[in-house]
């Protein structure tokens, strides 16, 4: 039986094992550069050099890299020297870079950029096609792996954010070769199950962990849902073709998580200012309908019979009152206008002289004016002012003419 190793002894046995074998110093990869990352704080670059098949990760220390005459980026094919050693700590093996030589683009780059056009053309990406995400989901479908932490991210901010929503959960492998088929199956399941929102998701990864989400297959299964769909695949600066296809792109599940639905405290802040402005309302439109009622009820008042007949009562007495001054002023005037000219008629009365000694002779009621009226033996009356004598008239003197 061999003897029993640690985990650090047996990595630094195959350690020695690669240092030792002169085949794998100065070796020259050819391939394609995938996750390319640039740690500005040592100056080292870490990156991932693939194939169709296969891929193995890299490191260019500062002391090489600041030779690069060229700027790397993904997708880029080049030819990396370097030598085979293996990362103790990790146990994975990797090449150490010394030099790279750009060689233009990658195969696997040109056949993303091609079915990336493609797409592109078809009007698969267009902003127009992209359909709003409901503001207040009822049921949400999240399609990714049962055993990936994106799915407990999701449902954990869901349950935080707005635990009323139903949420259901579609599986699907999120790499391999099976991994598109069921991704397109398990999109197609989620819109057919009328739900408000799918997000599609799948935590962080290499590039070319994500292939799955960079084929044409599962771009156009995307864009035919019917339901609005937010995609969280890989970090915030991994972007694939189902990105450019889906309705909105979350930089991690657990944004779109937050994305897809409302947050319940805001929620509860927006019903108590609504509250409030819709009692204020209220009671604003209550006082102006009481002022109203008021208005209407002195409207009313005024126009009430009773109210009729006050008025009219008081403009009879008004008017009453007015005619018993009028007809007083009008026989004051009367009785002024008839003392005046009673006071004339008394002036010119023949019988006012008698106050002052003369008399008045009658003969059959009649004034005798001059002695030709009477003759001897008529019988007169002599009036005086107070008394009246009888008298028979026995001489008639007249006067000598001149």
């Amino acid at each position: 039986m061999s003897s029993i190793l640690s985990v650090s002894q047996l990595n630094k046995y195959v350690a020695f094992k690669l240092k030792s074998d002169v085949k794998l110093k100065g070796i020259c990869v050819k391939g394609e550069i995938s996750n390319y990352n640039l740690n500005y704080k040592s100056g080292h670059i870490y990156f991932t050099i693939k194939d169709e098949q296969s891929c193995i990760k890299a490191v260019m220390f500062a002391s090489s890299a600041v030779r690069l005459k060229t700027e790397l980026k993904d997708g880029m094919s080049v030819l990396v020297v370097g030598n085979v050693e293996i990362y103790e700590a990790g146990g994975t093996y990797q090449i150490i870079a010394t030099d790279i030589t750009p060689l233009g683009s990658g195969a696997s780059h040109d056949k993303t950029e091609l079915i990336k056009e493609k797409l592109y053309k078809m009007g698969i990406f267009d902003e127009k096609n992209k359909k709003p995400i409901p503001a207040f989901p009822r049921k949400i479908a999240v399609v990714t792996s049962m055993t990936g932490a994106a799915l407990q991210d999701i449902l954990n901010v869901l349950q935080r954010r707005f635990p009323i929503c139903t949420v259901g959960v579609f599986h699907t492998q999120v790499q391999g070769s099976e991994s598109v088929e069921t991704i397109c199956a398990g999109l197609k399941k989620a819109d057919n199950g009328e739900f408000d929102t799918i997000i599609l998701a799948r935590g962080g990864g290499a590039l070319e962990e994500l292939s799955s989400f960079n084929t044409e297959a599962a771009a156009m299964a995307v864009y035919d849902c019917k339901t609005p769909i937010i995609s969280a695949v890989g970090h915030e600066i991994n972007t694939t073709l189902v990105d450019y296809a889906a309705d909105l792109r979350a930089p991690t599940p657990s944004a779109a998580a937050e994305l897809a639905t409302p947050d319940k405290s805001q929620l509860a802040g927006a019903v108590d200012n609504l509250s409030a402005l819709m009692k204020k309302s209220v009671l604003s439109r209550l006082e102006r309908c009481d002022s109203r009622v008021d208005r209407l009820f002195s409207e009313i008042k005024l126009c009430s019979p009773k109210n009729k007949l006050k008025n009219n009562e008081r403009l009879v007495n008004d008017l009453s009152l007015r005619l018993k001054r009028s007809i007083a002023r009008a026989v004051e005037k009367k009785e002024y206008a008839f003392e005046s000219r009673a006071g004339k008629l008394n002036t010119l009365s023949p019988f006012n002289v008698l106050s002052r000694g003369y008399s008045i002779v009658q003969k059959n009621e009649s004034v005798v004016m001059t002695a030709d009226d009477i003759k001897d033996g008529d019988r007169i009356s002599i009036r005086f002012r107070n008394d009246t004598a009888c008298a028979t008239v026995t001489e008639i003197t007249r006067k000598e003419e001149e």
